[in-house]
């Protein structure tokens, strides 16, 4: 926006950088090889915007701010990560990587347990510190778990259990 339409004296809006998504206090970020391949590539290409911004004048400023704050988290979560590699593991219950086929209210419903940047409703890809992953940890093939939600408590039944 430009100057002129911005009272003179007027305080900056103040610039907000999103939270990337929480981890537990003393918890290493999880991620599995491919977690950690898109959090390379995030840094990379802010790094590359933040480059393309360098020689412009005020209007980038904000956005270089934003950037800034935007790799100073992203560095930190690099720095904690810990890569677990789901093809390595030999299991047969679930944990970090695993991909769980799991009975709830009648319907089966398949997703992968990963690290808090790689979850997705899209890719069917739930994080480590959610709710239903933490309801079917250490669980088997035949296990029985209970999900508590807002509505109550489900029960979950878990069906299939692989590393890939």
């Amino acid at each position: 926006m430009s100057r002129a339409f911005v009272k003179e004296g007027a305080p900056e809006v103040p610039l907000v950088v999103p939270p990337r998504p929480p981890l537990p206090d003393g918890v290493p970020n999880y991620v599995t090889p491919t977690g950690l391949v898109a959090l390379r590539a995030e840094k990379s290409a802010l790094e590359a915007e933040r480059r393309g911004l360098e020689g412009d004048a005020d209007e980038s400023t904000r956005q270089r701010e934003w950037i800034t704050g935007r790799l100073r988290d992203l560095v930190e979560r690099i720095a904690r990560s810990k890569v677990v590699d789901p093809s390595t593991l030999e299991r047969s219950d679930v944990r970090f990587g695993a991909t769980v086929t799991i009975l709830r209210g009648g319907d089966e419903q398949t997703f992968q347990i990963v690290g808090v940047d790689e979850a997705s409703a899209r890719d069917d890809a739930v994080a480590f510190t959610s709710p239903i992953a933490r309801a079917v940890l250490a669980k088997s093939a035949g296990d029985a778990a209970t999900l508590s939600t807002p509505k109550g408590e489900d029960r979950l039944e878990v069906v299939a259990v692989q590393y890939a």
